[in-house]
């Protein structure tokens, strides 16, 4: 902001009254932790922005942040601000994105989120496809194995692999997967193919490890053999909290575990084992705010995960 233009706003930031120009200068430095980096974002020097804040600081006399020499903390009331702004900059985001939406052709940013075995491994390299015939999209993707926040913004759309819990949210259904056991080509030609699920007993497995799970089932085998009485002793040999590590170490040929069937695409050079064990089934959901219901980039995004997962999608009975 220019000298110009501070003076002749002087009367609005006298008032007793919060103002946007204030607010957005806020929220700026709230996201970027210090008042240079808000600064550059803003094209405004260090020293305009810190006026700024302190001016915010005196109408609504409270502190909100803490000022310290390596950068910035909030307060408590700093934080509550925070999450107004927040929603409502993202809100502001939102319909500026609507608005200048053709409704003849998909055009602007789509922010998704997904986990970061599907994103990986099944989504990244279809994204080029898509691209592709909508020119005028642009994609922001974060793979997170936590569900972000929707309805604040935190993205635009998910590709979620459980029943989403917002009730607050659209959601479509995409597919239905199962989670099969592969091998290794390798490994079986060392070990011999297992003919049935107690052979397990006598071969390496991989598994999951953590405590937060990104997919339903992911360590079904694991479970279901340790509870097999007649099994006295499992040899997992490795245990990993990334499903495409998962299907890295089953391709190196370490050992014998179960993939959902999108992942295991990614590793042509695996053996499905035991094809007649029918394993749990988990959902895909494609899932995005009401506000977004008549978006076209959105509409035409769902279309084409549709699409692409029909050949992936299976109807089979649970394991017992």
């Amino acid at each position: 902001m220019s000298k110009s233009d501070e003076s002749c706003c002087g009367g609005l930031y006298d008032s007793p009254t919060m103002d946007w120009d204030k607010l957005r200068i806020f929220h700026n430095v709230a996201e970027a932790g210090s008042f240079t980096h808000a600064g550059d974002r803003l094209k405004l020097s260090q020293s305009a922005v810190s006026r700024q804040i302190s001016a915010l600081e005196e109408v609504l006399r409270v502190p909100l942040f803490h000022r310290h020499a390596r950068g910035l903390i909030l307060t408590e009331q700093g934080e509550l601000l925070h999450r107004t702004t927040k929603e409502v900059f993202s809100k502001l985001a939102l319909a500026q994105a609507s608005l200048s939406e053709s409704r003849e052709r998909a055009k602007g940013n789509i922010k998704i989120t997904t986990t970061t075995g599907f994103g990986f491994s099944w989504l990244m390299p279809r994204l080029k496809r898509f691209m592709t015939q909508h020119p005028d999209v642009t994609i922001t993707l974060l793979l997170e194995d936590n569900d972000l926040d929707l309805s604040m913004r935190e993205a635009d759309v998910a590709i979620r692999l459980h029943p989403p819990t917002q009730p607050d949210l659209v959601q479509r259904h995409l597919a239905s997967f199962s989670l099969p056991i592969y091998a290794g080509k390798a490994y079986l030609e060392m070990k011999g193919e297992p003919q049935t699920l107690h052979d397990l007993a006598h071969h390496d497995l991989i598994g999951f490890a953590g405590q937060h799970l990104p997919l339903p089932h992911v360590n079904w085998l694991v479970e279901h053999l340790l509870k097999d009485k007649t099994i006295s002793k499992l040899n997992v040999r490795l245990a990993v909290n990334n499903i495409s590590a998962i299907g890295h170490a089953i391709s190196s040929n370490i050992g014998i575990g179960v993939l959902p069937q999108y992942t295991a695409q990614a590793y042509p050079d695996l053996i499905r084992i035991l094809p007649d064990i029918h394993s749990p089934k988990m959902d895909a959901f494609f899932v995005y705010p009401e506000e977004l219901r008549t978006s076209k980039r959105i509409a035409v995004f769902r279309d084409f995960l549709i699409e692409e997962l029909s050949e992936l999608s299976e109807e089979k009975p649970v394991f017992p």
